[in-house]
């Protein structure tokens, strides 16, 4: 029972941790579009969080196609990934216990 409720509490911690990454990524890519000022604390924080994910994606696929980058998007796919399979098996194996 403690076992289960733990690996539940976990699964629920990362589904919002992912979650809130996933707005994390929307919103940077939203103001991507309108050329914020670099120098604006908020942009420099979700810069800082949303760059380094995006160097690694781009140092193993290409993501710019015709002038665009498509980074968000592919990191946006592998968190709907580890949602829908890492948190759900995690939900199903504690459900199990």
């Amino acid at each position: 029972m403690i076992v289960s409720n733990l690996i539940f509490a976990i699964a629920s911690i990362l589904h919002f941790v992912l979650v809130g990454y996933m707005w994390v990524i929307i919103i940077a890519a939203l103001i991507s579009w309108v050329r914020p000022d670099p120098y604006n604390k908020l942009v420099q924080a979700l810069y800082r969080l949303t760059e380094p994910v995006y160097a690694k994606i781009r140092s193993i696929v290409p993501t710019t196609f015709g002038g665009i980058d498509i980074a968000p998007v592919i990191v946006i796919l592998i968190i709907q990934f580890l949602d829908l399979f890492v948190v759900r098996s995690l939900f199903g194996f504690a459900a199990a216990m």
